[in-house]
């Protein structure tokens, strides 16, 4: 059996990059859930994240806050289905390089069906960057959407 490198956060929330980034970095945020923009270039019509503000991973997830789990999927997915332009939403956990419970939210353009499925992560690289002032844009309607709920 070949070993496993510790993931990122796995000494708890002293040291999870997830815990220490301010809350008002987030596109939004109630007192249990944030949802972050992904990276400093847009390729898609949007990717985002979906984290719980206490550290957990999915085993050790309370109760309460996986019962929020669906709503709050559902919440982010209509907001990005609502930026236009957008024909399924992929919700990705691979879980393997943090400790802290995140989930991945990936626009798929539409029209573009080369990118179903598994796909979408593997060519979003691939693609032209949209402009700063779009993905400006993008962020600020994803942010009004997902704080009307």
């Amino acid at each position: 059996m070949w070993p496993e490198p510790a993931r990122s956060g796995e000494g708890g929330a002293e040291e999870c990059p997830t815990c220490r980034k301010p809350v008002e970095e987030a596109l939004w945020a109630d007192e249990h859930w944030r949802v972050d923009a992904v990276g400093s270039e847009l390729r898609l019509p949007a990717v985002v994240m979906l984290q719980p503000r206490g550290h957990y991973d999915l085993t050790d997830l309370p109760a309460e806050r996986a019962v929020e789990l669906g709503p709050m999927l559902q919440r982010v997915e209509r907001a990005m289905l609502g930026l236009g332009g957008v024909a399924r939403v992929h919700v990705n956990r691979w879980g393997d390089g943090a400790a802290h419970l995140h989930f991945w939210l990936l626009a798929r353009p539409a029209g573009m069906l080369q990118l179903r499925g598994t796909l979408l992560p593997l060519w979003e690289e691939l693609l032209p960057p949209v402009s700063e002032d779009v993905r400006q844009r993008t962020l600020r309607a994803l942010a009004e959407a997902l704080a009307a709920g």
